[in-house]
């Protein structure tokens, strides 16, 4: 029987993110003091987790919902509706992938790609950001951009998506918008807010998929 196939979150580490095998998490929590991972039974899991924080997961199997008081969720307040979401669904790791972009108050669809084949979701997530920083620029639009997505949000600030998916035959368009994504991050300047949707106040981000 073949072993089941597990995710890691590493939360601190070095580098943090979130590893499909033992072997790499190990490599990232090596000689860090007071490194915090878990393992999850799905990548779905693993992403919700690392989006989240350590001390919601600690001690437990991985499927608590840390309940926020009220002066909590007060602290957090309201998303700001005058913005844009963005968000990325895989049916594997890799798999068919596809992103879009919604307004944050109507859930109108903005803009849509793929679905490509052999993506990522963090790939998805990296490239729905810059889709949707490119597309306010190009409508001088000062509104804000929600991410669900810490890797994607890192990626874009590194100009980089340093993502492991090997490349092959099947997913060269896919990576030819990497590319271009990168370049353009490279070539232009933009002065969009790229926030941190508040899944566990608010909810999954507007441009959810509905695929979990």
């Amino acid at each position: 029987m073949s072993k089941k196939q597990k995710y890691y979150v590493v939360w601190f580490g070095n580098p943090p993110g979130i590893f499909d095998s033992w072997k790499e998490c190990q490599l990232s929590i090596k000689g860090v003091k007071g490194a915090q991972y878990k393992s999850f039974e799905t990548f779905a899991e693993a992403k919700t987790a690392y989006n989240k924080e350590y001390s919601d997961y600690k001690g437990i199997g991985g499927k608590k919902k840390k309940i926020l008081s009220s002066e909590e969720l007060k602290k957090i307040g309201e998303p700001n509706l005058y913005s844009i979401a963005v968000d990325a669904a895989s049916s594997g790791n890799p798999g068919i992938m596809e992103y879009r972009g919604v307004d944050t108050q109507t859930k109108k669809q903005l803009f849509h790609q793929g679905p490509f084949q052999q993506g990522t979701n963090n790939v998805g997530e990296f490239l729905a950001l810059v889709h949707g920083i490119a597309f306010l620029k190009q409508k001088g639009s000062d509104r804000i951009i929600y991410s669900d997505s810490r890797i994607a949000m890192g990626w874009v600030k590194r100009k980089k998506c340093n993502t492991k998916l090997k490349r092959t035959t099947r997913n060269t368009t896919l990576f030819e918008l990497i590319e271009r994504a990168e370049t353009w991050l490279r070539n232009n300047k933009y002065d969009t807010k790229i926030v941190k949707w508040e899944t566990k106040a608010w909810g999954e981000i507007p441009a959810d998929f509905g695929r979990k």
